[in-house]
Parts: C-alpha cells; sequence; structure tokens
C-alpha cells in the first residue's frame, strides 16, 4: 500500500553495469524503501502471531520459538521486501505526482532490477519454506502470486486505482495470506496445534495492523487525488476507524487467551494489551483536539509494537 512520502534522499551515485550494478542499486533501494523499523515490524509479528496461535491451543503450555520461527521469520522479512518491491512499480503513475523522490521515479533503480530481485526472493521463499513443509511452501507461494495479482488488477482497474476503500478491500487480503503461512508453517512443525483458534488469531492481527493503516492516511487538510481514508471518511470518520480497529484487536486477544482464567505472570500480561488502548486513544484524542494538519502516526506505530511485544510475553511466560 502506498506510503507518505519519504524525505529527499542524496543525489544517485551512478552504479556499476550488469550483476554487480543491480545488487548495488537494490542495495539502495533496500536501505531507503525497507527501513529497520519494517524488518522490526515483520520479526516481531511473526512471534506474537505464532505465540498466540499456540498459546490460544495449547493453554496450558508456554510457547518458545525454534529453528523453525527462526526460518518463518528470514522468510517473511524477505517476502515483505518483495511485496515493497511490488509496490514500487504498481504505484508508479501514483509516485510521479505524489512521491517524486521514490527510487523508481528517480532512477535509482530500474524496473528490471526489481523484477530481478523479486525473482530470486520468489525461489528463495519457496525454496526455504519446502525445508518447513510443504504446506509452508504452497502458503507463502500464495501471498507471493497474489501480490502479483493486485499489480495485474489495479492495472486493469481504475475504480481500485482510485478508491482507497476499494484499494483496502482487495489489497489487506495480502497480509491474511502472510498470517496463514506462519499459522499453517507453525502446526506443520509442531509450534501450534490445529484449532478455530489458531486462525481467531488472525483478528487480533488485522486489527492491529489497520489501526496504524488508517492512522498513517488520515489528515485534516484536504488531500484531493491522494489515497487518504480521511478524503472518504472524513477526518473524524477515519480517526474513529483507526481507533475501532484497536478495540477490536484488543478485544479479540482477550477473548481468546481469556487472562481470567490464567494465574500469575500470564494473568498480569494477558490484560496488559487492554491498558495500551490508552496509547492510539490519547493520539487520536490530542490529534481532534489541536490543529494539526497529520494524525501522529507515533502513538499508532506504538502500539502496533507495544502490543506484539505483550502478545510475545504471554505466550513465553509459563501457563
Amino acid at each position: 500500500m502506498r506510503d507518505r512520502a519519504e524525505p529527499p534522499g542524496p543525489a544517485v551515485v551512478p552504479s556499476p553495469t550488469g550483476p554487480l550494478g543491480t545488487v548495488i542499486r537494490i542495495a539502495r533501494f533496500t536501505a531507503v524503501m525497507y527501513k529497520p523499523h519494517y524488518l522490526l515490524y515483520g520479526v516481531l509479528w511473526v512471534l506474537a502471531l505464532e505465540g498466540t496461535a499456540a498459546l490460544v491451543t495449547q493453554p496450558d503450555s508456554s510457547w518458545h520459538p525454534t529453528w523453525a520461527t527462526a526460518l518463518r521469520i528470514v522468510v517473511v522479512a524477505f517476502v515483505l521486501l518483495y511485496l515493497r518491491m511490488v509496490d514500487e512499480q504498481k504505484d508508479l503513475d501514483y509516485d510521479r505526482v505524489h512521491n517524486p523522490d521514490r527510487p523508481l521515479v528517480t532512477g535509482a533503480v530500474t524496473a528490471l532490477d526489481l523484477r530481478a530481485a523479486m525473482a530470486v526472493i520468489a525461489i528463495g521463499a519457496i525454496a526455504a519454506s519446502l525445508l518447513l513443509s510443504v504446506g509452508s511452501a504452497v502458503a507463502i507461494a500464495a501471498v507471493l502470486a497474489y501480490g502479483l495479482g493486485l499489480w495485474g488488477l489495479e492495472r486493469l482497474s481504475e475504480p481500485i486505482r482510485t478508491s482507497i476503500l476499494l484499494n483496502l478491500l482487495v489489497t489487506y487480503p495480502v497480509q491474511l495470506l502472510v498470517t496463514a503461512y506462519v499459522v499453517v508453517s507453525a502446526i506443520d512443525t509442531g509450534e501450534v496445534e490445529s484449532g478455530w483458534q489458531a486462525a481467531a488469531a488472525a483478528v487480533i492481527f488485522a486489527g492491529a495492523f489497520l489501526q496504524f493503516e488508517f492512522a498513517r492516511k488520515t489528515s485534516r487538510t484536504p488531500r484531493p487525488g491522494e489515497m487518504y481514508y480521511s478524503n472518504a471518511l472524513g477526518t473524524v470518520g477515519s480517526v474513529a476507524a483507526a481507533l475501532g480497529c484497536a478495540v477490536v484487536a484488543v478485544a479479540a486477544d482477550l477473548l481468546l487467551v481469556r487472562p481470567w482464567e490464567h494465574e500469575g505472570a500470564r494473568a498480569v500480561i494477558g490484560w496488559i494489551p487492554l491498558v495500551l488502548l490508552v496509547v492510539p486513544f490519547l493520539g487520536g484524542g490530542r490529534f481532534l483536539r489541536s490543529q494539526d494538519g497529520d494524525y501522529p502516526v507515533i502513538p499508532a506505530v506504538l502500539f502496533i509494537l507495544t502490543l506484539y511485544l505483550a502478545l510475545i510475553a504471554q505466550a513465553a511466560v509459563p501457563g
């Protein structure tokens, strides 16, 4: 999905031609478009999701990461980079107008470079997932294919390109497919028991991500032609959507984990997500009372990261 414009980077330094030049340009692209906090998000997402799925299917046990968990983290981290490469190409026309400093627009990287890197990532992700299970490989292949399908669909459909709510409806399932990959793979390798609770855990992560998604594209300032939820929902409606998603995430966690049925550290940690709701609500309330142009993203980021840390902690402590 489209991000706010990145700050202008340094002048593009010519790179060698051939494979070495491609590697250098992809490295520069990754440094600009795949910031460390994106990687941190991917790591915490996998740990929190696997841990939560294990906890809600095996509430009397404590979860701990394994070598399979580490391999899933590597796969997801590279697949998230793959999806950013897809976005860079499918959003090129939009970025030429609204984000002219993006690497593909400036020529810091070429479409051929990105496609070569995507092919390498796709082969590596499927091969690595095969080490886990056939189901893991099939699930990650579905993620990669859906990303390409979105690219084609947006090229064919103007409403999907221009309507942010329709675009969200079509693009968000790729996140659900990544969630399915982690859960299916963890079931196959024994970290998670099969059950409806493991699938229901996806609601927690959908709510957490969507509260951030709405927050980062909400503004009090009119932004005609830009993909902002506040353009479609109004400022108050967009803020309400972000906060509502945060409530859904926490409510789903409480209903699945049921901290009132646990004792000791797990019971205490299990209530932390409810306390963390203060963070996005303070951010949203401050924004509505202020005259700031854009919604503050830091509370949304803080909520999602601290929520994931709490989910990891509650799964890891003894039951």
